[in-house]
């Protein structure tokens, strides 16, 4: 029962599954790292595992990020300012960077963005190997005086920046080419998702999703796609892996006059049309038969904390504040 579990990661590169906790007696300050195989899991021995990290002080504000796409984890002591990279495949360190100028970084695939300590007019900036931790591009980016940076985001060789009140910029850090959004058109999200595949990405603000392109040009307005959290949760999205379905959990359309005041939906919808496929909600389900069910298509559909899609069952899970898990399949 002192065991908080922040968070789980399932690590394809030798089938185990990472819990993230904090503990009581630690006031929940500190990160605790433990890797377990699911083969021990599935043989229910969920104890047969082993800490992960135990050699870092991951106290708050420090963190620990698992990076998919290039197989590596990176960690950050506030304690003395270092980040580490480590190998996901047996958690052998790579390198490490210390440097308490360094303010934040962006992990892209096959490099990183060091941002550094805002310095009068400009904002120093790396550009690294994920693999070896080389420099391999370093530059300063002027900015405008007395305006707080909204974001610095990275994708790919491009870069995405916008101070408060200002235009957004889109830097190509290969030619150092700029294209400026209007800032009356790009307001500052709250979130980004970047589809790599498509080489397009989303914003989320004020419960809406929008697609933009790199070319500062928005691509799709969703039709029926209103977020239930107001400030985008992202564990209750999903992309499907060919990045062409986003699902998610929503609010349902004020219009419609099947649903009821407060009414939420699952809603899934074409990224690049905006077009809503088709959505699960309680209206649809209640003459259902649910006497097998623990709760009713409207109760399973409410407090909604996070949602997974299936793609080879082509089922959707969903989990809510009472620690319930459902099924949603046709």
């Amino acid at each position: 029962p002192d065991e908080v579990i922040r968070s789980l990661f399932y690590n394809k590169n030798n089938d185990s599954l990472i819990t993230v906790s904090v503990y009581g007696s630690e006031n929940f300050s500190a990160l605790r790292c433990r890797t377990t195989r699911i083969e021990y899991i599935r043989r229910g021995k969920p104890d047969a595992g082993f800490p992960l990290f135990e050699t870092e002080s991951l106290k708050w504000p420090g963190f620990v990020e698992f990076d998919d796409v290039n197989g590596k984890v990176l960690t950050y002591s506030a304690q003395d300012s270092t980040y580490k990279v480590f190998d996901l495949k047996n958690y052998t360190l790579l390198y490490t960077i210390s440097d308490k100028n360094v303010q934040e970084i962006k992990i892209s695939p096959g490099i990183m963005l060091l941002i550094y300590s805002r310095k009068k007019g400009c904002i120093p900036l790396d550009i690294l190997s994920i693999e070896d931790g080389k420099r391999l591009k370093s530059f300063k980016h002027l900015l405008h005086r007395n305006k707080k940076v909204d974001f610095i985001e990275q994708f790919n060789e491009k870069l995405l920046i916008k101070q408060e009140g200002e235009n957004l910029q889109i830097l190509d850090v290969r030619n150092f080419q700029s294209i400026e959004v209007s800032r009356s058109e790009f307001v500052t999200p709250s979130a980004f998702i970047f589809l790599y595949e498509m080489q397009l990405f989303l914003t989320f603000r004020s419960r809406s999703v929008s697609v933009w392109n790199f070319r500062g040009e928005l691509v799709t307005s969703f039709e029926d796609h209103m977020l239930w959290h107001p400030d985008c949760n992202t564990n209750s999205i999903y992309i499907t892996s060919n990045q062409d379905l986003i699902i998610s959990y929503c609010k349902a359309d004020p219009n419609d006059p099947s649903s009821e005041e407060n009414a939420c939906s699952i809603n899934i919808s074409e990224i690049l049309t905006g077009k809503c496929l088709a959505k699960i909600k309680a209206g649809n389900l209640n003459k259902q038969r649910v006497s097998k069910f623990q709760s009713t298509p409207s109760e399973a559909l409410g407090d909604i904390t996070a949602l997974y899609y299936d793609e080879e069952r082509e089922e959707i899970y969903t989990g809510n504040r009472l620690g319930l898990v459902h099924v949603w399949s046709n």
